[in-house]
This record gives structure tokens, C-alpha cells and sequence, in this order.
């Protein structure tokens, strides 16, 4: 074989091994590209429990909701079949902390952010959205249309959120807010009317308003600005997981594709349908 000859074959080897790529992401093969902690199975985790409309009936493995079809549509991208997609649970507080993980990637609508970013890694957003206020219908509030007059307000949110950092840094009320160790706290705790309101993300907000807490409303979503940025939701790693780029990869060939949109648009209520706060 001469020189020439030799060096068209291996030009096309390497073409054919990059447009597999990603596609033998769950084969031994590519192990040392795309490493996950059991071979030929993807570990994924996510809350426990896990609420709608990001996991329908906390049964991720179902595919349902928003977070599971992700999860899901990424393992696909990736080479794993779902028979070989394995769920494991863990806090919402847990997984940020340092250490060695039992999952691959963790997703239960974790905000991007540069104090997480240090003992954790994250991938590209697959999701971005904005925070909203739920009440009740009959609240003197309830037509808010400016966050000065929420300020009088008892809100509550989960702890170790971008919600609960929106409301001490943005809103900015009177009373301190009440601090919770999961939504399901701070919910419980505005359906027994303890506090007045509670801050979720807005698709959060909407599920809370028109299947679990009967008489409350979304008050109102808080619009972006230079001054409040958009929550950008990501994969969460094991701080510098090799896995990033491959995941980063599977993203980005969803986005283009159009299969990320149409999750959103099967799971996720249009953000349009909920009126504007001001922050003025």
C-alpha cells in the first residue's frame, strides 16, 4: 500500500470513528471519552422526592415530565438505551456538596452558579426560566403588579435556592422569610396559610396554582433584567467529569434538532400566561 493510499484509509477511519461519536458513548470502547461509573450503564439522579412537572408520579424511570424526557433524550444522544439508564435519589443540598457521587449527572432544576461551580461541574442550561410568586386568589395582593407591594408579604422557599436568594436580594421584604428543606415544606406551609406566599421557579409556579394548592394563583412572573438574570438549569457532575463534553455534545444536537423544544412544549406550561411584575 503506498503512503498515499495509507493516508486515505486513515482519513477515512477517522472521519467514520467522529460521526459515530456520541452514538457509542455507552460502549466499552469509549470509555476513557465518555466515562461513567458503571460500565455500559448511565447513572442518572434526581430529587427525593422528585415533583411534576418535572417528574410525573416521583417515577422518573417512567420517562414522564419534563426532567425524566430530558434525561432520558440526552441517555439516547448518548448511546444508552433506557434499559440501560439506571435512577438513583439523593437531596437537593447533597449533591451540590464536594465528594465522590453515585450518579453521572444529577438534574432536580439546579440553577447554574458560580458559588455551586466551585464544588461541582454543570453542563450546558437545558432549561431557562424565571422566578414567580404563588399566593392565594383572595390575597389582598393577588393583583400585585409591582414588587413594592409585596414587600409587606411572609414568604417562604426552599433552602440553598436561587428563589430564596430572589426574595432576600430582590424583593427584599420586611420579614424575614421562612426557610424550608424542600418545596413540599414551603408549599405544606402556604396551604395551611402560615406564610402569604412562596417563590418557585415560574413552571414550578404554575403546577402549584392549577393542581396543588386549591385557591392559589401565580401571582406574577419577575421579568429579566440587567439586574436579575435568567435561572439556567444544568446537569450537575462530580467536580471536572470528563462526561461534560459528551453531555454538552448530546445537548447541543438536541437544541438543533428541535427535540429539546418539543420536551418543553409537551411538559412545560407557556410562560406567557402569567402576568409581569415589575421590579420598579
Amino acid at each position: 500500500m503506498t503512503t498515499k493510499s495509507r493516508f486515505k484509509r486513515l482519513a477515512i477511519i477517522l472521519g467514520s470513528t467522529a460521526a459515530l461519536g456520541l452514538a457509542s458513548c455507552g460502549n466499552d470502547d469509549s470509555s476513557s471519552a465518555c466515562p461513567t461509573i458503571e460500565s455500559d450503564k448511565l447513572t442518572i439522579a434526581t430529587g427525593t422526592p422528585a415533583f411534576e412537572p418535572w417528574v410525573v408520579g416521583d417515577a422518573p424511570e417512567s420517562g414522564e415530565g419534563f426532567e425524566a424526557a430530558v434525561a432520558y433524550a440526552v441517555a439516547g444522544e448518548l448511546g444508552f438505551t433506557n434499559e440501560n439508564v439506571v435512577w438513583v435519589r439523593t437531596g437537593f443540598d447533597e449533591a451540590i456538596q464536594p465528594g465522590a457521587k453515585n450518579f453521572d449527572f444529577n438534574l432536580q432544576q439546579y440553577s447554574i452558579t458560580e458559588e455551586r461551580k466551585a464544588t461541582v461541574s454543570f453542563s450546558d442550561p437545558y432549561y431557562s426560566t424565571n422566578q414567580a410568586v404563588v399566593g392565594f386568589a383572595d390575597s389582598p395582593v393577588a393583583s400585585a403588579t409591582k414588587v413594592s407591594e409585596l414587600k409587606e408579604l411572609k414568604f417562604g422557599a426552599q433552602s440553598g435556592t436561587t428563589s430564596l436568594d430572589f426574595i432576600n436580594n430582590v424583593i427584599e421584604p420586611t420579614n424575614e422569610p421562612f426557610v424550608y428543606d424542600d418545596n413540599a415544606g414551603a408549599k405544606a406551609a402556604l396551604e395551611a396559610k402560615q406564610i402569604d406566599a412562596i417563590v418557585v421557579d415560574l413552571p414550578t409556579a404554575f403546577y402549584i396554582s392549577a393542581v396543588e394548592i386549591e385557591g392559589s394563583k401565580v401571582i406574577g412572573q419577575f421579568p429579566l433584567s440587567d439586574a436579575v438574570a435568567a435561572d439556567n438549569f444544568g446537569l450537575l457532575f462530580d467536580k471536572d467529569n470528563k462526561l461534560v463534553d459528551c453531555v454538552n455534545t448530546a445537548l447541543g444536537a438536541l437544541k438543533e434538532s428541535g427535540k429539546l423544544a418539543e420536551i418543553e412544549k409537551t411538559w412545560l406550561a407557556d410562560k406567557t400566561n402569567a402576568p409581569v411584575i415589575s421590579l420598579d
